[in-house]
């Protein structure tokens, strides 16, 4: 879906994260719905990018593009 999100079942029970940490999506996406800015989370989390961020929210914006068909749910 992303370049820099990655998913495998071997890291973090497959949960989604940026590509070579361990950091979950969710964990950014909690942290700026709980009103953090990027600078901090740039802070707290220094091996991730501004960009790795971006691609955390295009990420959950994807998901979020839901739809339902006849034929069942279409992403």
């Amino acid at each position: 879906m992303h370049a820099r999100i990655q998913i495998d079942p071997n890291i973090c029970h497959g949960k989604p994260v940026i590509r070579g940490t361990r950091v979950l999506v969710s964990t950014i996406l909690g942290a700026l719905s709980g009103g953090d800015v990027i600078d901090i989370l740039l802070e707290d989390y220094p091996n991730i990018t501004r960009e790795d961020i971006e691609a955390a929210l295009e990420f959950a914006s994807r998901l979020s593009d839901y739809q339902e068909s006849a034929y069942g749910a279409v992403a």
